[in-house]
């Protein structure tokens, strides 16, 4: 098992990566965690109020799109691993607006290829670790499933970003011998959810009784994934995985969109005490989306042979806690809305 004295964590400041930041921090005292994240729209330190004065923990305000800043900071800080999850992930505003995209998942993660070459030089004791997503395989029919070698392609701007930061992370292992490795993830839910993702923007809407938007007919089947689970999955992949290797991360837990929807409906009725079948009156069915995919499921039995991961919470169970998170969070809600969610997005999801 590996073990570094500083890990910097791009992104810890957003959904997964708080979760991540707070796994390190607890499970390693003796490592310095350092999180750099740009504080954007989804980023939210409030996401780490409760290990904020941890020892171990600091946080750095950068954006991995100013390359001069993050050679300064990896000049400076010395990281033996970095842990790449900044990037823009929301498919309709990768539609907008895929420049965006571009200069942050793609220049952003060649920023840090490069300041690590820099860095590192010919270190061998070091590791790279970019987390990307699943949507870099594109779309599964009725049957299948992605594995770590399926060959990529991607439908949406979003996905094509991540399909190329992938395709730069591994030259840099090819072409410069950079140790690194990659992993690719179904959908996460959980705990510190931006609004705009389905689960958390439905269970807000229930709780407010707004409609609850549905992408055509809702039949666009998903692989959920605890974000927890996720969190353990990189801390194994991290401190066990061989440089130069790929893992595929999924819950084994596929759900048509509309079926997720219903669930969240009898969450409603039964936490906000109302009649049954009444929150499944507040389900609009609304234009479907350019390009939308239609399945996404992961196989994810090379990290459960090879790291012994393996979820650890069912589906029906997490969706509960998840939505009695919300109910007892309404301060945190308040906060991530007054940037600049409603303005693009008072109706619309992504399921990502």
């Amino acid at each position: 098992m590996r073990k570094f004295k500083t890990i910097l964590v791009t992104g810890g400041a957003g959904f997964i990566g708080s979760h991540v930041i707070r796994q390190l921090v607890h499970n390693y005292p003796e490592t310095k965690i350092i999180n750099l994240d740009a504080l954007t729209y989804a980023g939210n330190l409030e996401n780490l109020k409760d290990i904020e004065s941890c020892q171990n923990y600091s946080f750095i305000h950068a954006n991995i799109c100013d390359a001069e800043a993050v050679l300064s900071i990896i000049s400076e800080h010395q990281p033996d691993a970095i842990v790449h999850l900044a990037a823009e992930s929301h498919v309709d505003r990768s539609i907008l607006d895929p420049m965006s995209f571009v200069k942050t998942n793609v220049l952003g993660t060649m920023n840090l290829l490069q300041a690590a070459r820099s860095v590192w030089k010919d270190r061998q004791d070091v590791l790279f670790y970019h987390i990307s997503t699943d949507e870099v395989f594109g779309s599964l029919g009725a049957e299948g499933f992605f594995d770590e070698n399926t060959p990529y392609d991607p439908r949406s701007p979003y996905s094509a970003s991540k399909a190329a930061s992938d395709h730069f992370v591994r030259a840099a292992w090819h072409t410069y011998h950079i140790p690194v490795v990659i992993s690719n993830c179904s959908n996460n839910y959980g705990p510190y959810h931006f609004p705009e993702k389905l689960i958390p923007l439905c269970i807000l809407n229930l709780i407010e009784g707004k409609p609850l938007p549905v992408y055509g007919k809702g039949i666009n089947v998903r692989d959920w994934l605890w974000v927890q689970d996720h969190a353990t999955a990189i801390d194994l992949i991290l401190h066990k995985a061989e440089p130069g290797k790929t893992y595929t991360i999924g819950g084994k837990n596929e759900w048509r969109n509309i079926d997720v929807v219903l669930e969240l409906c009898k969450l409603a009725d039964e936490l906000l005490n109302r009649p049954t079948g009444t929150s499944e009156q507040q389900i609009t069915y609304v234009k479907d989306r350019a390009g939308h995919d239609m399945r996404y499921a992961i196989d994810p039995t090379l990290i459960e042979n090879e790291l012994g991961w393996k979820p650890s919470i069912d589906f029906a169970n997490g969706l509960r806690k998840t939505f009695e998170w919300y109910l007892a969070n309404p301060e945190w809600v308040t906060n991530v809305r007054s940037g600049d969610y409603l303005k693009y997005y008072e109706i619309q999801y992504s399921e990502r």
